[in-house]
C-alpha cells in the first residue's frame, strides 16, 4: 500500500475511487477540491494500483491564531478495514499539515464512532474535554453570487 498527495491534474485516481465517498464526485468538484490552495487529499493506493482509502483536509487559517488542519473527512474500503491503512492516512495528513507550519489539526465525529474515535487515537489524536458542534445547511445547489462590500 502506497499514500500518494493528490495535486491539480490527478482527478483520474481521486474519480477511481468514487465508492469511497459519501456520494460520487464529479470531475469539475475534483478539479476545484485539488485546484484549491490549502485543500489537500491523500489516496491510499492497493497494490492493484487501485484506491482503497482516502483522506481529506482543509487548512484553516485565522489572524490571531495561525493555520491549523481540519480532518475533512476519512475512508477506507470495507474490505480493507482493520489493517492500519486509516491510522497510515490520518498520520500522513497530520506530517503533511506539519510540514506546511500547521500548529494543530483536528476532526470530528459522532461519540459512539467507536471505529472512527479508535483510528484517530491509534493515529495519535487526543480527545478534546468538550466539544459541540453546531451547523447551518444550504442548498448545494443554488450557487449564490460571493458578497461584496465591507464587513459592518
Amino acid at each position: 500500500m502506497r499514500i500518494l498527495r493528490l495535486d491539480p491534474g490527478d482527478e483520474a485516481l481521486l474519480l477511481a475511487g468514487a465508492e469511497l465517498f459519501d456520494a460520487p464526485p464529479t470531475e469539475t468538484l475534483a478539479a476545484r477540491f485539488l485546484s484549491s490552495e490549502g485543500h489537500h487529499l491523500l489516496v491510499a493506493v492497493g497494490e492493484a494500483g487501485d484506491p482503497v482509502g482516502f483522506v481529506s483536509g482543509v487548512e484553516t487559517t485565522h489572524p490571531d491564531k495561525g493555520t491549523e488542519m481540519f480532518l475533512y473527512e476519512l475512508s477506507v474500503a470495507e474490505a480493507h478495514r482493520n489493517q492500519g491503512i486509516g491510522a497510515a492516512l490520518v498520520r500522513s495528513l497530520a506530517k503533511l499539515a506539519h510540514s506546511r507550519g500547521c500548529y494543530g489539526m483536528w476532526v470530528g465525529t459522532e461519540p459512539d464512532n467507536a471505529a472512527a474515535l479508535a483510528t484517530y487515537r491509534a493515529a495519535g489524536a487526543d480527545p478534546p474535554e468538550s466539544f459541540v458542534t453546531l451547523e447551518w445547511r444550504f442548498d448545494a445547489t443554488a450557487h449564490a453570487a460571493p458578497a461584496t462590500g465591507t464587513a459592518g
